[in-house]
């Protein structure tokens, strides 16, 4: 190599990362990323407390500055902040399918252009402490509880993944709620295999569709004893085609084309009260400003809520208490028809002592409903013992 060329490589180096350099100097950083629906990490801020320096470095008390957590911060924020991250990242996953693999950020790419987040195995204190949870629930409160989990598109739609992709079983943890459980047991992962042919889940967000929920509906109804409404008696209403939803966001594809939100039941005869605390506020089963955002989910109740009471014409109906994850959002529309009022209690938020809540809010029947991904991980079912 000639001199001359080593140096006109070394320039040309030079010039590159000083580019780049400028490039982030002049982009403004952002607070959020609609591509990845997250808040992006801002820039960390040094002041006096921060460059303390402890004469016993493993008290703790030496400042950030010292400690090494600035300099981390620092990185996350270089990171969340680095121009043109959103074509970086689909760079990224473009590139992963270009060398043939099959998976980015632990999500599948799979057929059918569908993305599907991999499933881990759980901690088996974890799962067996909701378990006890639960069991803890049907001796507290002397009214029937119901306990379902919702299976994945990960065992559901497992036909779909690359082969040999590897994953926990979610079969494995069903069977052992159902055998661990004091509740009276619902089975929904019949009920949704049986129909795994349909668009039951989203492709690109990890939640179950309104068709999906009205399966699981029916199977709920009928583990309860009540006649679900048949679903040719409703009318189908498409109110979004370009929902890209949470895995979507997670494994940097972008190049599939994005799902569609159907609605069969109407909002028509329904009052929602959401809660936050002690403080309420008017809330709607359906918020169509939702959908010209990137989490068109949240178009089902208006988002995550400590707690929500949907309230419905037939006064004369039993109360549910539903101890839910998100997946309740789109399911809670059909069980309309059967309930006077549906109270919607999110542990993650919500801490309240849920036999007390039972007894103040005169409720008839409470439904554990949880995704498996959803049970198996949170840390807040504690409630459901106090």
């Amino acid at each position: 190599m000639s001199k001359k060329y080593a140096i006109f490589l070394t320039a040309l180096f030079c010039a590159y990362l000083g580019g780049f350099l400028l490039l982030n100097l002049v982009t403004p950083d952002r607070e959020f990323s609609p591509l990845e629906n997250r808040y992006l990490a801002q820039k960390p801020e040094l002041d006096a407390d921060d460059f303390k320096l402890s004469l016993a470095p493993f008290s703790g008390e030496s400042g950030d500055f010292f400690t090494g957590k600035f300099m981390s911060d620092f990185e996350t924020y270089l990171t969340d902040q680095f121009a043109g991250r959103d074509l970086w990242i689909a760079a990224k996953a473009l590139s992963e399918r270009t060398l043939g693999k099959g998976e980015n950020n632990g999500v599948y790419l799979c057929k059918e252009d569908t993305l599907i987040a991999r499933f881990d195995r759980p901690d088996p204190d974890r799962v067996a402490d909701n378990l006890n949870y639960v069991n803890n629930l049907v001796e507290n409160v002397d009214i029937p509880v119901y306990f379902s989990l919702i299976p994945g598109k990960v065992s559901v739609w497992a036909d779909r993944l690359p082969e040999g992709a590897p994953n926990a079983s979610e079969e494995a943890i069903l069977s052992q709620a159902q055998a661990a459980t004091a509740a009276h047991w619902a089975d929904l992962n019949a009920a949704l295999r049986a129909h795994a042919g349909e668009e039951i889940y989203y492709r690109l967000d990890h939640h179950w569709t309104s068709l999906g929920a009205y399966y699981g509906y029916a199977a709920l109804m009928e583990a309860m004893g009540l006649e679900p409404v048949p679903l040719e008696s409703y009318t189908k209403t498409t109110v979004s085609e370009n929902f890209n939803g949470t895995t979507f966001s997670t494994s940097g594809v972008r190049w599939m084309p994005p799902d569609r939100i159907d609605i069969y039941v109407p909002e028509e005869g329904v009052t929602v009260t959401a809660w936050n605390g002690t403080q309420s506020q008017p809330g709607v089963l359906y918020d169509w400003s939702r959908l010209e955002e990137k989490d068109q989910y949240s178009f089902f109740l208006g988002g995550n809520k400590p707690l929500a009471v949907v309230e419905t014409p037939h006064t004369d109906a039993p109360k549910l208490l539903v101890i839910r994850d998100s997946y309740a959002d789109s399911l809670t529309p059909f069980l309309t028809a059967h309930f006077s009022e549906i109270h919607l209690f999110d542990p993650r938020y919500n801490k309240t002592s849920v036999e007390q809540y039972v007894r103040d809010n005169d409720i008839d029947q409470v439904l554990v409903l949880y995704s498996v991904a959803n049970f198996v991980t949170d840390s807040n079912l504690f409630v459901l013992a106090r």
